[in-house]
């Protein structure tokens, strides 16, 4: 049984104006998904800017999404790092938490072989003990997931049941749906991609929309599984204006601003990140506007 199916947000962390998590507002923003029909929430993932969290405020934040969630739609806690020995602790310690699964990344900037790969995330797995989701971003991370090691890590290792295919390459995608034959759970990771992907057999989308758009990006899904092609793929096609401003800049940076642009005080980001541009922090306003959302 997967995971979860439909759209996933991957969650943004608010943050006080000193840095630190702001976890009133954290609530709130778990609250207004859930009341959006959001199928999951993915906590500390790339949008959750965990790459500047300390491991306590790392946990402490996934904690608290579990906690707050309290079992009524699952949470995939982000675990992943460069360093197996790593990846494993923050697993372990997510598992200890409670969550329902981790996301784990492919290793950055010392990436690994494709034997380098299949070996970290088996570690990390087994390690873990509950249902993981793979991570491939090579924008990211340098490195590629082949198909071929998808494959083998979902079929050789139980609880590796899929991944967020964030490639943009759907002629990859595509031969991952082919080898896999049914044994890969499959999810988009660019919102630019999400019916794409589902019309190759994947089964949702991990998504930065629906930090402002929960019940569009639920419904995108819900509507292609219900058979209605065209109300999705309206949706999918509405939305593409509003997806290129949330990344006119590096994620999190615009969808930060435009969920306080919703109203909710979302704080600074954490240096490297740095405040959007003033032109694009206007062409984010009018996406916005035009899909009805401010």
């Amino acid at each position: 049984m997967a995971v979860f199916q439909g759209a996933g947000v991957a969650i943004i962390t608010p943050m006080h104006e000193d840095g630190s998590v702001n976890f009133e507002v954290f609530a709130q923003l778990i609250e207004n998904q859930i009341a959006g029909g959001t199928d999951a929430i993915i906590v500390c993932g790339s949008t959750g800017e965990p790459s500047t969290l300390s491991h306590e405020e790392h946990l402490e934040t996934i904690r608290f999404c579990t906690k707050q969630v309290n079992h009524r739609i699952p949470v995939i806690a982000g675990t992943g790092s460069n360093s197996t020995k790593e990846a494993v602790y923050l697993s372990s310690e997510a598992k200890k938490i409670g969550v329902d699964a981790c996301l784990v990344v492919a290793p950055y900037y010392n990436k690994g072989t494709q034997n380098g790969l299949y070996l970290h995330f088996k570690t990390v797995a087994e390690a873990a003990g509950i249902p993981v989701i793979l991570y491939n971003v090579p924008s990211r991370t340098g490195c590629n997931i082949k198909p071929e090691t998808v494959v083998r890590l979902c079929r050789e290792v139980p609880n590796i049941v899929g991944v967020k295919e964030a490639s943009g390459d759907l002629s990859q995608i595509a031969r991952l749906m082919y080898l896999a034959k049914g044994d890969v759970d499959l999810y988009s990771g660019n919102d630019d991609q999400v019916l794409p992907i589902l019309s190759l057999g994947g089964i949702g989308v991990i998504s930065v929309l629906s930090n402002v758009a929960p019940r569009q990006t639920h419904d995108m899904c819900q509507k292609f599984f219900d058979g209605d092609i065209k109300g999705a793929t309206k949706i999918q096609v509405e939305a593409n204006e509003l997806i290129e401003a949330l990344f006119c800049e590096v994620n999190p940076i615009p969808v930060k601003k435009a969920v306080a642009f919703l109203g909710y005080e979302t704080g600074p980001l954490r240096l490297p990140l740095t405040e959007m541009e003033p032109e694009h922090q206007e062409r984010l306003k009018k996406a916005m506007r035009e899909f009805g959302l401010i």
